[in-house]
């Protein structure tokens, strides 16, 4: 007799079931066990955590069986310890149910009603339940399947808690897990608690002094999507600025944060409290980063930063000390807000829209322009350094913007800037009036309107016209140009309540632009 039980895998940022099938056999010789369905090595290895896991926790572990447990569907690769906790369970139910010679003191009682359960975790030597990756993937699969109930370790619950419908039993060990299905009402069910504690903000703008240009640039950026290059002089404040964007974005909303945990669950870095990711990604990877790592992929393909900051910010510091084939790959992720991963053994599809800030230098000693210090660069050495940013890639920054030096007289006074929470809720309300123009159309604000839409939502007069055909001819603008200028003269419009973009939010939109003529030199 075979036992099957259900379990679950990882394919991209997705789950998909797995059957788990055990047939035992008595073999006149010494026995062994074979695990089939296209599993890789840590599969392959669960051979020798079950059976050590099973003697040390006091079942019956017989050595003239031969075991052969399969994972269902046969033609897709499984990954990872996960099923070492299902095949313990059915190794033992097909055990108890097959083997004539099972001594009196390690019969057990055979659990009933298993097509409602789903088995994820991984198993120590001496049969302690582990956490493993995925598990909200895995919990939604579950849920998708039919299955009512999943079993998880204690570190894995909140996250498999979060997906309704689904009864989560968090079990310590393999002795606990037995006693679960075998008097499942003696048990009670995890669940989150009513009142998740939001994560204290660290930072906040108020901290900044002085830079009232950029401030204001960050919060046109925030309200918007926009995507922001800042180029200053080294301690003008730029990545000051950008670690506090995510303080005055808008919370995710559910099924954003379900979208953002599932990635962040895949690549082990989902919080083990709360479940869902409770703020922004906001993910800051350092130059020396490769092509996989930005963009994701490896033998086994996972995300790589780019989805890490999904409905978050990327920012890039120091930019033109990227490798320039490494940016140059951002170009497509930043047009259509999803990356695909092509590998000979497949290919996968992540989401990736964030909002992309970046800084740098305006020259490899990063003085030029500073009024207080020398720069020592010749203009054939500013002009190499700047070229290392590509014209196509600059024209993905809806806002490019110079970030002075910060005057010394500003460093002894007080903050004089606004707190995130005043700026936040102006940013919150101009999303919400995005939110409801657009409703129903799929986008969320205003730097993901196509060219029709914004044709429709950003009508502009004859003078209009003119301004901005007459700023798009003196600054050398692309026509990709034309429409991030729209796109932000449309925001500026919503923060300050307008039905329509005024004359004086399209010339903001127009300056926000104007730096980066002198970066295309």
């Amino acid at each position: 007799m075979i036992t099957r039980l259900h379990s679950a895998a990882v394919e991209g940022i997705n789950g998909y079931e797995v059957e788990v099938e055990v047939d035992v056999r008595p073999v006149e010789d010494t026995g062994r066990i074979s695990v089939v369905g296209l599993p890789d090595a840590a599969v392959r290895e669960s051979v020798q955590r079950v059976t050590s896991a099973l003697s040390n926790s006091s079942f019956f572990s017989p050595g003239d069986v031969m075991v052969t447990v399969n994972l269902a569907p046969a033609d897709t690769r499984k990954q990872g310890p996960g099923f070492d906790l299902p095949i313990a369970l059915a190794l033992e139910m097909a055990i108890q149910t097959n083997y004539r010679d099972v001594p009196e003191a390690f019969k057990r009682r055979i659990p009933a009603g298993l097509d409602a359960w789903c088995f994820v975790g991984e198993l120590a030597l001496d049969g302690v339940v582990r956490g493993v990756r995925g598990v909200l993937p895995l919990a939604v699969a579950a849920r998708d399947a039919g299955r009512s109930c999943i079993m998880v370790s204690a570190e894995n619950a909140a996250e498999a808690a979060v997906v309704e419908g689904l009864a989560v039993y968090a079990v310590a060990d393999l002795r606990e897990a037995w006693d679960v299905l075998v008097n499942p009402a003696k048990f009670t069910p995890y669940t989150l608690p009513a009142d998740m504690p939001p994560l204290p903000a660290e930072v906040d703008f108020d901290e900044v002094k002085g830079q009232p240009y950029a401030r204001r640039a960050m919060e046109i950026a925030a309200a918007g999507g926009h995507n922001l290059l800042m180029c200053g002089s080294p301690g003008s404040g730029k990545s000051m600025l950008a670690s506090r964007l995510p303080t005055i974005l808008p919370p995710l909303s559910h099924d954003e944060a379900l979208e953002a945990s599932k990635i962040h669950s895949v690549c082990g870095q989902l919080p083990r409290i709360g479940g869902l990711l409770s703020y922004r990604p906001f993910r800051s990877p350092h130059h020396t980063i490769s092509d996989v790592g930005l963009m994701g992929g490896g033998t086994n393909i996972t995300p790589g930063e780019i989805s890490l900051a999904h409905h978050g910010v990327l920012f890039l510091d120091e930019l033109p000390e990227f490798s320039r084939r490494t940016l140059e790959t951002l170009r497509q992720p930043l047009e259509s807000g999803h990356v695909t991963i092509s590998r000979a053994n497949g290919s996968m599809d992540f989401p990736c829209a964030f909002m992309f800030v970046a800084a740098m230098n305006p020259c490899p000693c990063g003085y030029l322009g500073d009024p207080r210090h020398r720069c020592r660069c010749s203009p054939a050495d500013v002009a190499r350094y700047r070229k290392k940013i590509s014209g196509p890639l600059l024209d993905r920054f809806d806002m490019v913007i110079e970030v002075p030096p910060v005057e010394p007289a500003s460093l002894l006074s007080k903050p004089d800037g606004e707190s995130s929470a005043a700026i936040r809720a102006r940013v919150v309300a101009a999303r919400a009036r995005q939110a409801e123009r657009y409703t129903g159309t799929g986008v969320v604000c205003n730097a993901r309107l196509s060219s029709k839409m914004l044709r429709k939502h950003c009508p502009l007069t004859q003078s209009q016209q003119e301004m901005l055909l007459a700023a798009v001819e003196q600054l050398g603008l692309s026509a990709r140009a034309f429409d991030r200028i729209l796109r932000v003269a449309r925001t500026i419009a919503d923060l300050a309540g307008a039905a329509a973009p005024a004359d004086a939010h399209l010339f903001e939109a127009i300056q926000f632009r104007q730096f980066e003529s002198q970066l295309r030199g």
